[in-house]
C-alpha cells in the first residue's frame, strides 16, 4: 500500500462556490457579515460595547473589511474575565453547547455554540476532509478526546456532515486502537500529530502496516513540522493532512492543507485571518511571520472579533494549485507563548524537531526540552531517544554520538545545548497534546 501521488489525485472541492469565490466578491460577502457581527457584539455584548467606545467607535464605522483595523483586540484574557458567559450574545436558552479548553492554570476558556454554530462547524471540517480526499464511502478512526476538548466532536461532526463513518474511539488504549482500526477498515485516522507518530511506531512494531486501509491521516492541535509529516507517512504509507482550529473560534476545521501541501487553507468566508507583528500590529506582508489574529464572521453564540491566537505564521493569498482561491497560512513555528528566550535566543521546539529528523535514523523524533538557570546563565538540555542498540555501543561512540547531536542543535537553534541520550520510549508519550519544554526557571 502506497500514499496516492498527484499524479494519481482525484480533486474533490466541496464548495466551489465559496472555496473558489473570486477575491471581489468574497470582500463583499465578509464586508456584509463583519456589519453584521459588529452591530450585534456592540447591542448584546457589554464587554465589546465598552472595548468600541473606549477606541471611539461605533458600529456605523464599520462599513467593509477594510475597517477591521479600527476594531479593538480580543485576548484569551478577555475570555477568562468574561467566564463562563459573559461574552454570550445570544440567549442562554439558545446555546446547544459548551466547548473548553483544557487550560491547566486556573479557569476553563469557555465557548458556547449555536445550533448553527455547530452545523458550520460540521461544515468546515467537512471542507477539510474533502480536501484530503475522503468521500461518504470512507471509514473515519477518530482518536481525539471528546469532551470538552474540541478534537474529537469537531471530527466527528465533520464526518456526519460528509457523510462518512465516525468511529468515535477518543484517546487512549494503543492496543485497542489498533485492533478496531484493522478490524473495522478504516481509511483514515484523526489525532494529534505525536500521536499519531507514536500509533504509526506501534502499528509498525505489531506488523500491522500491510493490514490496513488507511490511506490519510488528519492531524493537528499542535505544531509539527514538515519533516514529522514524512515520517508518518512513510511508515503507514499513507497522505498527512494538517488541520487547525481553536475552541474560541470553532474548533478544528478553521483550516486545513490539500494534496499540494502550500499552507493551511483558511475558510475566510466564516473566519477572517489577519497576520500581524506582534509587537506594533502592522500588518505583514504575505509571506512574513506575525500573530494569526481571526474576527468570526458569522458565528451566533461567542462573536469573537480580533481574536489574538498567538500563533505565529505567514499568510499567501494567491491562488492554490488545487484551485481554491481562500488564503492559505503555513505551518505554525510555534506561539508567542511557546517560544523561549535562551540568552537572547528565540528558540521554538519545532526547531529541534526539524533538527533531530535531519539527522536520519540514528535518533528518534521525541524529545524533552528542560530550560534551567544556574548561576544567573540559561542552560538548555535536551533528552533524546536513540535506538536501544546504541546503548551497547562503547562509551566514546555514545560521546561521538550525542556531540553531534549537540552540534547540529547548536546550528539549529543558535545556542549552545547539552544532550541527554535516553532509551526508545522512556519520554512519555501523549494522546493529547505533547508536552515538549519544562522550562525551570522563575522568570517572574
Amino acid at each position: 500500500m502506497a500514499a496516492v501521488s498527484l499524479e494519481n489525485w482525484v480533486e474533490r472541492i466541496r464548495d466551489p462556490k465559496i472555496e473558489c469565490m473570486s477575491r471581489d466578491e468574497m470582500a463583499d460577502l465578509q464586508s456584509r457579515r463583519l456589519v453584521d457581527v459588529v452591530k450585534r457584539v456592540y447591542d448584546n455584548v457589554p464587554f465589546y460595547r465598552r472595548k468600541m467606545q473606549q477606541r471611539g467607535v461605533e458600529p456605523g464605522d464599520i462599513r467593509s473589511i477594510e475597517d477591521i483595523g479600527k476594531l479593538p483586540f480580543t485576548t484569551k484574557e478577555d475570555l477568562r474575565d468574561n467566564y463562563p458567559f459573559g461574552l454570550l450574545a445570544i440567549p442562554k436558552k439558545d446555546v446547544v453547547r459548551v466547548q473548553g479548553t483544557s487550560g491547566t492554570t486556573g479557569k476553563l476558556t469557555i465557548a458556547p455554540y449555536s445550533r448553527k454554530d455547530v452545523d458550520v462547524w460540521g461544515e468546515c471540517v467537512a471542507r477539510g476532509l474533502t480536501m484530503a480526499g475522503l468521500t461518504e464511502e470512507d471509514i473515519i478512526h477518530v482518536c481525539y478526546g471528546y469532551g470538552l476538548f474540541t478534537g474529537g466532536l469537531g471530527l466527528d461532526y465533520g464526518a456526519k456532515a460528509l457523510g462518512a463513518m465516525a468511529i468515535p474511539m477518543s484517546a487512549g488504549n494503543t492496543k485497542r486502537q489498533m485492533m478496531c482500526m484493522e478490524d473495522l477498515g478504516a481509511t483514515a485516522f484523526a489525532c494529534t500529530p505525536s500521536y499519531a507518530l507514536y500509533l504509526a511506531e506501534s502499528i509498525q512494531e505489531a506488523g500491522l502496516v500491510d493490514h490496513m486501509k488507511l490511506k490519510a491521516g488528519i492531524h493537528g492541535a499542535e505544531p509539527w513540522t514538515e519533516e514529522m509529516r514524512k515520517k508518518i507517512e512513510s511508515i503507514l504509507h499513507i497522505n498527512c493532512f494538517d488541520i487547525y482550529g481553536l475552541c474560541e473560534i470553532t474548533g478544528p476545521g478553521v483550516a486545513q492543507d490539500c494534496i499540494h501541501k502550500a499552507g493551511l487553507h483558511v475558510h475566510h468566508d466564516y473566519f477572517y485571518p489577519e497576520v500581524l507583528d506582534p509587537a506594533t500590529h502592522e500588518r505583514c506582508a504575505d509571506g512574513e511571520t506575525g500573530e494569526l489574529v481571526f474576527t468570526t464572521l458569522a458565528k451566533e453564540a461567542m462573536p469573537l472579533i480580533r481574536y489574538r491566537t498567538k500563533d505565529l505564521t505567514s499568510i499567501d493569498h494567491s491562488t492554490c494549485e488545487c484551485g481554491r482561491t481562500l488564503p492559505r497560512i503555513s505551518k505554525f513555528t510555534g506561539r508567542t507563548d511557546d517560544m523561549k528566550v535562551i540568552r537572547g535566543v528565540n528558540v521554538f521546539p519545532t526547531q529541534v524537531e526539524t533538527a533531530l529528523l535531519s539527522m536520519g535514523g540514528v535518533v528518534a523524533p521525541h524529545y524533552l526540552m528542560i530550560v534551567d538557570r544556574e548561576d544567573n546563565m540559561d542552560v538548555l538540555t535536551v533528552m533524546v531517544e536513540v535506538d536501544e542498540s546504541v546503548f551497547s555501543d562503547e562509551i566514546r561512540k555514545l560521546d561521538a554520538l550525542r556531540n553531534k547531536i549537540a552540534a547540529t542543535l547548536k546550528t539549529a537553534l543558535g545556542v549552545s545545548v547539552r544532550v541527554k541520550l535516553v532509551e526508545p520510549k522512556s519520554i512519555q508519550r501523549s494522546e493529547g497534546k505533547a508536552v515538549r519544554v519544562i522550562d525551570n526557571r522563575n522568570l517572574k
